[in-house]
């Protein structure tokens, strides 16, 4: 015989995701997530080729935000939040909820703010003889404050949310999310280390942090968009 708290609780386990409304908009919400990731990467590519031709290995990708092309850099830079906003409500559609879920989902949404933020803070460009992390404004202080938060948060909020996965609604997703948070985390130590001792590698160090970062959401987005089938295409058993 089931008691009052026996059932609370399994309606808090329930999977969240429930009727045909709620799995178009999070099928949506997981496209513009997947769609935007994506983008987010061939804008970046494009910019690399055009001038003035920063360095993939030892420039930060937020030097592309500098120069006659810049102001496309510092669109990506918000949509990279809008990315992140959508992937979060994608996620938030699928249970269990827990601390870990909510705590997870949390700091992924503050580093997608800091990313957002980043459009409003302009980079400083050191020297072409001194390349590495040398701010000589203000505004240029806050951009690497706010970038070195939204990637130690998007790392924690990605290894609380894999945890989650694997017990989730979506463990299907575990495997790849796994793999990506590595790569992310292993990026940001070599972003570490390449700020203190190795400058000319900190932008290659950089990108393997953000390749972690863009992969997990475009993984993860992936597996929502296959879990979430439109009602259209579910054929009733006979």
């Amino acid at each position: 015989m089931s008691t009052p708290n026996s059932s609370t609780q399994k309606l808090a386990d329930a999977p969240a995701v429930s009727g045909a409304g709620a799995t178009r908009s999070t099928r949506l919400l997981a496209t513009v997530a997947l769609v935007g990731a994506v983008l987010y990467v061939l804008v970046d590519v494009v910019l690399q080729l055009l001038p003035p031709h920063y360095s993939v290995i030892s420039e930060a990708e937020s030097n592309l935000a500098v120069g006659p092309y810049g102001w496309v850099m510092n669109l990506n830079f918000l949509a990279r939040g809008v990315v992140t906003v959508c992937a979060v409500a994608a996620l938030r559609a699928f249970g269990p909820r827990s601390r870990l879920r909510q705590c997870g989902l949390g700091l992924m949404l503050f580093a997608g703010v800091c990313s957002a933020a980043l459009a409003f803070l302009p980079t400083d460009i050191p020297p072409a003889d001194a390349p590495g992390l040398a701010p000589t404004t203000a505004l240029g202080a806050w951009h690497l404050i706010v970038a070195g938060a939204g990637f130690v948060t998007a790392l924690v909020g990605f290894g609380l949310l894999t945890a989650w996965l694997h017990g989730s609604d979506l463990p299907g997703a575990f495997p790849a999310a796994a793999v990506l948070t590595g790569v992310a985390a292993l990026g940001l130590v070599s972003l570490g280390v390449a700020a203190a001792a190795a400058p000319g590698l900190l932008g290659l160090a950089e990108r393997v942090c953000l390749a972690g970062v863009l992969g997990w959401v475009i993984a993860v987005t992936q597996i929502i968009r296959r879990r979430t089938v439109p009602a259209a295409r579910i054929t009733p058993r006979a």
